[in-house]
């Protein structure tokens, strides 16, 4: 082989490298209560080339919170040495009420500065880049169907269980939006109407039982009426109860603790009921869990598969995947930026 020819291919692969490094990318923003975080995303795979996180002004001006986010995809851009040609377009996540056909952010309780603002047409009118905006669970259900967990299958119900329980619905490889965008609220099914008041007013949702928070005062309220078997739980939170949070509870639970094994039994049974009814209604072919305190969770999903036809009409329900997320903490950059992908 000649000199030149081991040149040309040399030169070649270089060139393909270009190439690959020119290719546009999309821009996922995942906007919260206290941040902004921003990231560059590989259309093709999913992978996040570069992120970044800056604070949200979730309490000033609708102005303000609009030049958070654009402060972020600056910094982003700037970081990556980028520049807004580069980018195919813009997804945005934000938590609900909002209207993914209208791109409005409606009236969400820890985004006090948005009130029906149009969030995607300000953003696409300042970078002049098509925008779409989803629910933070909508949206990670996508990303999941598209590169992560719930890939190769059409039908996904996906839950990301924190401080709260979100969901999101993809039925053939489509989120689910219902008639006027506010479908997909699992988080707020109620499986008991005289359990504890949930912060949305409703009785018995499974946020209310299941969620972190709830997880955390079961075992406060536990700990109270039995020290002595929640002595592991106590040493771990220094011996205040008001210190005990759904963290210290999944520590207690891994070394032996009585009380922390008797709360996430009861947290997984509470799980149980209302996926049973999720799969008697939707019957996904997969259910794809993301969030903190999903962690903590995830080594019971085997024994929740069995547990699943006490609770379903469906006998075959065990059959059903459950399984962790792929993107973890990077579900709302990887979501945003999976709006703007053609699964298909």
């Amino acid at each position: 082989m000649t000199r030149n020819s081991k040149s040309d291919r040399r030169h070649g692969r270089s060139a393909e490298r270009d190439k690959t490094k020119r290719r546009p990318l999309v821009l996922g923003v995942d906007i919260g209560g206290t941040k902004v975080a921003a990231g560059l995303v590989d259309p093709r795979t999913g992978e996040i080339r570069s992120q970044v996180k800056m604070p949200m002004a979730a309490c000033g001006a609708a102005k303000d919170g609009l030049a958070a986010v654009q402060v972020a995809i600056d910094r982003l851009l700037q970081d990556a040495a980028i520049g807004i040609r580069d980018v195919q377009g813009i997804g945005l996540c934000a938590p609900g009420p909002l209207d993914p056909r209208r791109g409005v952010v409606i009236n969400p309780p820890n985004l006090p500065c948005w009130r029906n603002f149009p969030l995607a047409k300000e953003v696409s009118k300042a970078y002049g880049r098509s925008a779409k905006l989803d629910n933070d669970a909508n949206a990670a259900a996508l990303a999941e169907t598209i590169w992560g967990s719930g890939r190769g299958y059409r039908n996904i119900f996906f839950v990301t269980i924190g401080t709260g329980i979100g969901t999101g619905i993809v039925l053939d490889g489509k989120i689910l939006h219902g008639r006027t965008g506010a479908a997909g609220e699992g988080g707020h099914v109620s499986i008991d109407y005289r359990g504890p008041q949930c912060a949305c007013g409703k009785r018995g949702c499974i946020e209310a039982l299941a969620a972190g928070p709830a997880i955390a005062r079961a075992a406060r309220e536990a700990a109270r009426q039995g020290p002595m078997e929640a002595k592991m739980l106590l040493e771990l939170a220094g011996g205040d109860t008001n210190a005990i949070s759904s963290e210290v509870v999944g520590q207690a639970y891994a070394k032996g603790d009585a009380i922390a094994q008797q709360v996430l039994t009861q947290t997984m049974e509470y799980l149980s009921c209302w996926l049973g009814n999720i799969i008697d209604l939707l019957e996904p072919e997969v259910i794809v869990v993301g969030g903190g305190v999903s962690l903590m969770l995830k080594r019971f999903f085997k024994g929740l598969s069995k547990t699943l036809p006490r609770y379903c009409e469906n006998q075959r329900a065990g059959e059903t995947p459950i399984v962790a997320s792929h993107f973890g903490d990077a579900a709302g950059i990887a979501g945003a930026a999976a709006l703007c992908v053609d699964p298909d």
